[in-house]
């Protein structure tokens, strides 16, 4: 779907921030007239127009607490958080900018306090992990004992675009706990973990945390994963046995896969990457100068993997392949996949078919106005499907 910009990737980013409508995280006529004040394909633009949207709408936040009025409050709290984290997004091409640790911050703040205004019962969490702890919020259905979804992002999301799937859950009875892991959200900006290939480490931790609350029904824990989440998860789930149900919306076999030129083999495409790096840097910078996607792309892989180079990048991304272990998965598995998925097309079909688990293929298209990468336009929709399946599988 192209949305009032020209270029593909701005387009995607801002109908990412108008989606989030759906949850009160935005509101369409400010979205708009943000986007109307950005040069098209320029990041200091985008950044510059959202901070302003941001600054603007976290000061009337702040003047609904001083007269009392914490409902309103609260929306505009989660609306400034969404607006200051699209102004951070473009900003990884230098990891030195202070602008990112400012605006995300901002970001983490304002969130916290919408959920606190708005009175939405929640519980931030610091979650045992090796030597160190990951940022957990836990959203309760209830007091009781009941069935729990662990809800992760990607490549690029932090714990507040995850808002929405906590609120879809605990409308059905589910308890939702939301968590960042190394190369994202806070554990890259501030702890300055980058992403591991063993995810599984990352979801048992979390697992063994929800052993310990009372309310977790420890027959009944699901996993879903959002976007890169959408490899995470299922890698997780090839060794952590105690998952009743994983769902993969996105779905990826191998991360690595959708940078391989068509004309070359895998094996020609890694001998490259290992003996010709600098010749692959030098054809990375080229594709960059002519694609946001690709530039942005670049700049934050290197930022959440700590690679030197693109070159070095792809050469970390080559351990994130499930190819030999996906069969491995025994819990019943959900792939979602749509129809104009830009980012890794092809893979949500080859992890499915891979998949000798309970599985289930869902399928979202442009007709209904979900077929961009992860129905960022129609997530109510998404939810809708999504927990159907969840509700059926994990009874």
């Amino acid at each position: 779907m192209r949305l009032k910009f020209n270029d593909p990737d701005f387009s995607f980013q801002f109908l990412r921030v108008l989606g989030s409508a759906a949850s009160r995280q935005a509101d369409v006529g400010e979205c708009f007239a943000t986007a109307d004040r950005i040069i098209e394909g320029d990041f200091e633009s985008w950044t510059k127009e959202w901070c302003q949207t941001a600054e603007r709408i976290s000061a009337a936040a702040r003047k609904s607490v001083e007269h009392g009025y914490d409902a309103s409050a609260s929306d505009a709290y989660l609306r400034a958080a969404n607006y200051y984290r699209a102004a951070e997004f473009y900003l990884h091409g230098n990891p030195a900018d202070p602008r990112i640790q400012e605006l995300s911050s901002l970001s983490a703040h304002c969130f916290k306090q919408g959920l606190r205004t708005g009175k939405i019962r929640h519980e931030y969490l610091e979650i045992p992990y090796e030597q160190t702890t990951l940022p957990g919020i836990f959203y309760p259905a209830g007091d009781q004992t009941g069935p729990v979804l662990i809800v992760q992002t990607g490549f690029d999301g932090t714990i507040d675009g995850l808002f929405y799937w906590a609120q879809a859950a605990t409308r059905r009875g589910w308890h939702c706990l939301t968590f960042e892991g190394p190369g994202q959200g806070r554990v890259i900006r501030k702890q300055n973990l980058p992403f591991r290939p063993d995810w599984e480490h990352v979801v048992t931790a979390t697992v063994d945390y929800l052993m310990t609350r009372p309310e977790t029904d420890a027959r009944r824990i699901a996993l879903l994963g959002v976007s890169f989440g959408c490899y995470l998860a299922p890698r997780a789930a090839v060794f952590e046995k105690r998952l009743a149900a994983c769902i993969a919306n996105g779905g990826i076999l191998d991360f690595s896969a959708p940078h391989i030129p068509k004309n070359i083999t895998r094996e020609q495409y890694v001998a490259g990457i290992i003996h010709q790096p600098e010749k692959v840097n030098a054809a990375m910078k080229r594709i960059a100068e002519k694609s946001v996607m690709a530039r942005w792309g670049q700049e934050n892989g290197q930022y959440t993997f700590h690679a030197s180079s693109p070159a070095d990048w792809l050469k970390k991304l080559l351990d994130y392949d499930l190819t030999s272990l996906a069969r491995q998965i025994t819990c019943p598995t959900l792939v979602v996949d749509v129809e104009s998925e830009n980012n890794f097309p092809g893979e949500a079909r080859k992890l499915f078919d891979a998949l000798t688990c309970p599985k289930t293929w869902l399928y979202f298209t442009e007709a209904e106005g979900a077929g961009d990468h992860c129905q960022t336009g129609s997530p109510s929709l998404a939810e809708q499907r999504i927990f159907d399946w969840l509700q059926e599988t994990v009874k």
